[in-house]
């Protein structure tokens, strides 16, 4: 509201232009939070922005970092994330995180500005085809030509955005649009396209034929991914009735992190490439396989041959597309994953089968603690990365508070998934299916402007950080107290892991010989710098980082041989892991076809 409004008390009657109908729309739709960077084409927006006092507005410094922001406030909320970027470079700018966003299936908003309508096609200044280029990144996109088209066109993208798989919708705003007269429609009136309706239940035979499955079972496992966390609260809640009554094993996806508590008995761990020896050797002895909300993406699958060969599959998702996509199961249940759980709850009678020898050997699998690692306690030992994050785990239990962990991309995420513990949804908040590196300190930003009271946390490694670091000014000109921890190895690990593993140790370009001062950096911006170079520094570190009241860096020097175990080879089964360094010479069963997957 602008001050001649607040000292008149007057309402103005003058006609609405887009900008405002816009605003008014995201009001509607419960937006309370746009993160975004200003340009020539969204002028108008920012100057309506500035007229009113609903909708909060963050500056970052990169519009890739907007989106990966808005992906963490949505994903740690359960609202729809939005952003706004101008026209041209700005729009090209947001892809790499539109596709994040469409992998990990978070709903998004994108508000890109355009050149007036008269002008495209004419490679105007700062012009992009943005449908275009944004076609395949995107669940679904609008390019605005008619003013009385804004208000349906906002209303049902946020339908498409938040419903049935959730994902990033992009609408494009010429600047004509923006600043001539729109009208504001009531909700429903004006509407395009018919109401996005996606099935949210699932067939009932297919449920009853799935119950029956569970009931024979003797060896079943609960496959459960980000469809669980996405589908809210009560599908986690849910899932955990449902592995009470039938005692069933849980395991999860890298996205489904948090949906399952990670510290129960029931958890397995997570599966796939990194994932742990209990948790794949029991996917690949089962005889009943039910995947809830997962997607069988090909770090979790290893070679599809050979995946899962003797089970009975299930397979709960939303989206039709992605039943027999990869793996061909046996009964699909289409639907949200929250309301089939439920179906399956209602369904269950608890006359389930005697499951002690399948426990047995799970605990057998468990013993080998393919998760543990050895520690020099010396104080000037080297630490090991698995090391600094079990204490800044165990750190961040003594203090109780809400905590959401971030990460970038690589072996420090892969650390993270497996020593961080997760026993609530929308906590763990890292880009699966993309793998983007740079990731996790925008949406470490996002994460702290949705829960400012909380503890946020992005786990790092050196190189990811470096992808959008100048995000540390967007932490400090909102006072954002986000902790960023880097695994500082010097090296890209996961690319040096491979490059030792399949290219003989000719480590090509994966070592950083011109880091910067991450204390020096981190003052640079306004924030804290600390530095843990060895065993006996390190709880001193995170004690300091966690008491600050503001941002901080901390730069934690890590062994920088340590590889990521255990692993399954890249195109092998399951069964075929490797658990540890001393087994790294078997890397070399790695296929052609294995080589082509890393």
């Amino acid at each position: 509201m602008n001050a001649s409004t607040q000292q008149t008390g007057k309402t103005s009657t003058a006609p609405l232009n887009g900008a405002e109908v816009l605003l008014r729309v995201l009001v509607e739709q419960g937006v309370e939070v746009i993160f975004g960077y200003p340009g020539g084409a969204v002028l108008p927006i920012y100057d309506a922005l500035f007229k009113q006092d609903h909708i909060r507005h963050v500056l970052v410094r990169h519009e890739q970092a907007a989106v990966h922001a808005a992906e963490a406030y949505a994903r740690s909320t359960g609202k729809v994330g939005v952003v706004l970027v101008t026209s041209g470079p700005g729009a090209t700018n947001a892809v790499t995180g539109l596709v994040d966003a469409l992998m990990d299936s978070i709903p998004l908003i994108c508000l890109c500005g355009q050149v007036p309508t008269a002008l495209i096609g004419n490679d105007a200044f700062q012009e992009a085809d943005t449908t275009g280029i944004t076609r395949p990144a995107t669940k679904h996109n609008y390019l605005v030509r008619r003013g009385q088209d804004l208000a349906p066109i906002v209303r049902e993208a946020f339908e498409v955005a938040a419903g049935g798989r959730p994902g990033p919708v992009l609408i494009d705003l010429p600047k004509d649009i923006s600043v001539g007269n729109a009208p504001l429609p009531a909700p429903g009136e004006g509407r395009l396209h018919r109401p996005y309706r996606p099935n949210l239940d699932a067939d009932g035979e297919a449920i009853r034929q799935t119950i029956a499955a569970m009931k024979r079972a003797k060896r079943p496992l609960f496959y459960t991914g980000g469809g669980v966390i996405n589908a809210g609260p009560k599908a986690a809640e849910g899932l955990r009735e449902l592995a009470r009554r039938t005692n069933f094993p849980v395991t999860s996806t890298l996205m489904g992190l948090g949906a399952f508590p990670t510290t129960d008995r029931q958890f397995l761990g997570m599966l796939g490439m990194h994932g742990s020896y209990e948790a794949n050797l029991a996917t690949h002895g089962c005889d009943l396989l039910i995947a809830l909300g997962s997607r069988f993406d090909d770090r979790v699958t290893g070679r599809v041959d050979a995946f899962s060969p003797n089970s009975f599959k299930v397979h709960a998702d939303i989206d039709p597309s992605q039943i027999n996509k990869i793996i061909r199961v046996d009964v699909p249940l289409v639907g949200d994953v929250g309301r089939t759980i439920e179906a399956l709850l209602a369904a269950w009678d608890g006359d389930g089968q005697d499951l002690s020898p399948w426990w047995a050997q799970i605990e057998g699998w468990r013993a080998l603690d393919s998760f543990g690692f050895v520690q020099d306690q010396a104080p000037s030992a080297i630490i090991r990365p698995q090391y600094a994050i079990r204490r800044l785990y165990e750190a961040t239990q003594a203090l109780g508070r809400d905590t959401f962990v971030s990460t970038e991309v690589g072996q420090h995420q892969m650390w993270a998934a497996q020593h961080f513990q997760f026993d609530k949804p929308n906590r763990w908040l890292t880009s699966g299916g993309l793998g983007t590196m740079g990731y996790g300190l925008p949406a470490a930003v996002g994460a702290q402007v949705a829960h400012p009271d909380a503890l946020v946390i992005d786990i790092a490694g050196e190189a990811s950080t470096l992808m959008n670091i100048q995000e540390l000014g967007t932490m400090a000109q909102y006072r954002l107290p986000v902790k960023l921890f880097i695994l500082n190895n010097r090296y890209m690990g996961m690319v040096r892991q491979w490059q030792e593993l399949l290219h003989g140790s000719r480590y090509s370009q994966s070592y950083s010989e011109a880091l910067p001062d991450f204390i020096r950096l981190a003052e640079a911006f306004h924030g804290k710098g600390l530095r843990a170079t060895c065993v006996g520094e390190l709880d001193g570190v995170i004690d300091e980082m966690l008491r600050h009241d503001g941002p901080v860096v901390a730069d934690i020097c890590v062994a920088q041989d340590e590889n990521c175990f255990p692993m399954i080879p890249s195109g092998a089964p399951h069964n075929e892991m490797l658990l540890g360094p001393d087994q790294e010479s078997n890397a070399a069963r790695i296929t052609q076809e294995g080589m082509m997957l890393v």
